[in-house]
């Protein structure tokens, strides 16, 4: 179970982390895109921690759902609202749960994925960060279901992710910005596929 002070302390980790890989990140956007998208995540997890160190959070939804509209109001390009729907949506999954069991972030997780669907209006196949989300997600949601333990989950959603990072650098871009050069995308990776991998990865470092 997971408790607000742990979720906090998970948060102030992806945001540090996505601050030191803020340059490796802009250089695949760059590849791809605008170029962007690791300073503008950077700048907006920064936003994300000095918004939390004085806010009265009483119940995950309401940190997330902070997490959420501070990346719609502070990312630029198509992250922001993507990642913004994304822990706000994880936010509705959890309503007024006090902790966070392995069940709930599943859930929370599967809330995220819809909300990115549905605000990027797309779907796996199209280089974008769903092509390591719902992988990841597919694969937690089983390893859970086969009773393995916290460990054993989100390492097979770590890797699943990682598999899914590789998948995209196969693939033409077939939304966003990344879409205008179509199959010169094909041999890099997705930056958002990246990123969210980074994230997964220190979920997975801080609970095991």
């Amino acid at each position: 179970m997971m408790k607000n002070e742990t979720i906090l302390e998970i948060v102030g980790k992806i945001a540090d982390r996505i601050s030191e890989e803020k340059l490796f990140l802009t250089e695949l956007d760059n590849a791809i895109a605008d170029g962007d998208h690791g300073i503008n995540m950077s700048r907006g997890f920064e936003a994300v921690k000095e918004k939390l160190s004085g806010a009265d959070i009483a119940v995950p939804a309401d940190l997330f759902k902070l997490v959420g509209m501070t990346l719609v109001s502070t990312v630029g390009g198509a992250a922001g609202p993507l990642y913004g729907t994304a822990f706000m949506n994880m936010a509705k999954a959890l309503k007024d749960r006090t902790e966070l069991s392995l069940e709930d972030f599943l859930k929370a997780l599967e809330g995220a994925v819809e909300g990115v669907k549905m605000r990027g209006k797309s779907t796996t196949g199209e280089k974008t960060m769903l092509d390591a989300m719902v992988p990841s997600l597919e694969a937690m949601k089983a390893a859970f279901a086969e009773g393995k333990d916290t460990k054993a989950v989100l390492e097979a959603g770590v890797n699943a992710a990682r598999e899914g990072v590789e998948y995209t650098k196969t693939i033409a871009a077939t939304k966003g910005r990344a879409s205008y050069i179509g199959e010169r995308s094909i041999g890099h990776q997705d930056p958002g596929a990246t990123s969210y991998t980074m994230m997964l990865e220190e979920v997975k470092k801080a609970v095991v």
